[in-house]
C-alpha cells in the first residue's frame, strides 16, 4: 500500500503562519495603495459641448462648498493624452484643490472615446478647443468667471499664449514649455544622442538625416515621397506626418507678449532632455519680465515631466512609488510652489 508523505505537524505551523502573514502583508500593501490613491478632492466625468467642439473632459473640486472656485484648465503636451493623464494628474489636482481651485482638463480628440483625432490639430486648432472650454467653465454657476488660468507642460509652450490672444486668462503655470519647433527638435536629438553616448559619426549621420526630413516638410512633400527619400517610414506614421507637417514652424516668442502683465509660474527641469530650458528662460525673461508678473521655479532633480529624474530612467521605480507614493513621483517642491503661487493669487 502507498503511504502518503505528509508534513509533521510543527512544519504544517509554520506554512499556515506564512500563509496568513502573507494575506497579512497583500492586504496592509492593499490598504496603503488605497489611502495613498484616495485623493481630498471631489471628481466629475462630463461632456463639452461648446463652440462646435465636443470634449470629454473631467472636473476636479475642492471638497468644501459654497463658493465659487477660480479655475486651473490643463493644456497637455504631446502624444494620445487622456483627461487624467492616466491619473499621473491627480496629485496636482489635489494640490489645486487644497489651494481652493478647481481644474478641468478633456480626453485629447480621440482619445478615450472622446470624437476626432489629436493629429488633425493645428497649435491654434487646440487653442480654440481650449477657448471654447473656458466659455463653457465661465457659464458655471460654481466656477469663477473672472479667476481662469492655465496649466500647461511641453507642447502646449506653443498653446498657452494663444489662448490668451482669444480669452482673458488670470494666470498661467508653465511647465517646461517649448519656444521654437525646430530648434527644440535638435536640441532634443543632441540631447538623446548623449545620453546614448554616440558617436561623433553617429551624431553627424542623425543631424544629416534631420536636415532631410526638414527639406522634405519646408516643400510640403507627401507622407510617401517622405518613405520614399528615407528609405522607409522610420517609425513615422501617416497621420504624424501631418501633424508635424502643420506645426513644425511654431514659435512661441511672439504669441508670449500676450501674456505680458499676466502672473505666471515658468517651471524650468534640471533633467529636461526635450526642451532647451536656457533658451527658453531667457525668452520668457525677454518677453515678459518687463511685467513685473514673471516667477521662474527650477528643479535640478527634475526630468522634463517634473517626475524625479531618478524615478524617471527606471521604469519599475517609477510604477512603484507612482503606486504607493504617488504625490513623492514629483521634484522636490514642485507640488508645493504651485500650491503657493495659486494661493497667492486669491483675494
Amino acid at each position: 500500500m502507498d503511504r502518503k508523505r505528509v508534513l509533521p505537524r510543527g512544519k504544517w505551523r509554520v506554512v499556515a503562519w506564512a500563509a496568513v502573514a502573507m494575506v497579512l502583508l497583500v492586504t496592509a500593501l492593499g490598504g496603503v495603495v488605497l489611502w495613498q490613491n484616495d485623493y481630498d478632492m471631489k471628481t466629475e466625468r462630463l461632456t463639452i459641448r461648446q463652440g462646435g467642439h465636443v470634449l470629454h473632459a473631467v472636473l476636479s473640486t475642492p471638497v468644501e462648498s459654497g463658493e465659487r472656485h477660480p479655475l486651473v484648465v490643463m493644456i497637455h503636451g504631446d502624444a494620445a493624452v487622456d483627461a487624467t493623464h492616466e491619473d499621473g494628474y491627480l496629485p496636482m489636482w489635489e494640490t489645486y484643490a487644497r489651494a481652493g481651485y478647481a481644474t478641468l482638463s478633456w480626453a485629447k480628440p480621440g482619445v478615450d472615446g472622446a470624437p476626432g483625432n489629436w493629429l488633425d490639430q493645428s497649435m491654434d486648432d487646440r487653442a480654440d478647443e481650449a477657448a471654447a472650454a473656458i466659455a463653457w467653465a465661465r457659464a458655471r454657476p460654481d466656477l469663477d468667471a473672472g479667476r481662469i488660468g492655465l496649466w500647461g507642460v511641453s507642447q502646449a509652450g506653443w498653446v498657452l499664449p494663444k489662448i490668451a490672444k482669444r480669452t482673458s486668462v488670470a494666470f498661467v503655470m508653465a511647465v517646461s514649455p517649448a519656444i521654437n519647433w525646430l530648434r527644440q527638435g535638435r536640441y532634443n536629438l543632441l540631447a538623446e544622442l548623449k545620453d546614448r553616448d554616440a558617436s561623433p559619426a553617429t551624431v553627424r549621420r542623425e543631424l544629416d538625416e534631420r536636415d532631410r526630413v526638414l527639406g522634405l516638410l519646408k516643400r510640403r512633400a507627401s507622407y510617401q515621397e517622405y518613405v520614399r527619400v528615407m528609405g522607409g517610414a522610420q517609425g513615422m506614421s501617416p497621420n504624424r506626418w501631418i501633424f508635424i507637417g502643420k506645426n513644425f514652424t511654431s514659435d512661441a516668442t511672439d504669441d508670449l507678449l500676450a501674456l505680458r502683465g499676466t502672473p505666471v509660474l515658468l517651471a524650468l527641469a534640471g533633467h529636461d532632455r526635450n526642451v532647451d530650458t536656457t533658451d527658453t528662460e531667457a525668452v520668457y525673461r525677454e518677453q515678459l519680465e518687463s511685467g513685473g508678473k514673471l516667477t521662474v521655479r527650477h528643479y535640478p532633480d527634475a526630468d522634463h515631466s517634473m517626475v524625479k529624474d531618478a524615478l524617471a530612467r527606471s521604469e519599475l521605480k517609477s510604477t512603484l512609488v507612482f503606486l504607493f507614493a504617488p504625490r513623492s513621483v514629483f521634484a522636490h517642491r514642485y507640488l508645493d510652489d504651485q500650491n503657493r503661487f495659486l494661493r497667492g493669487l486669491r483675494p
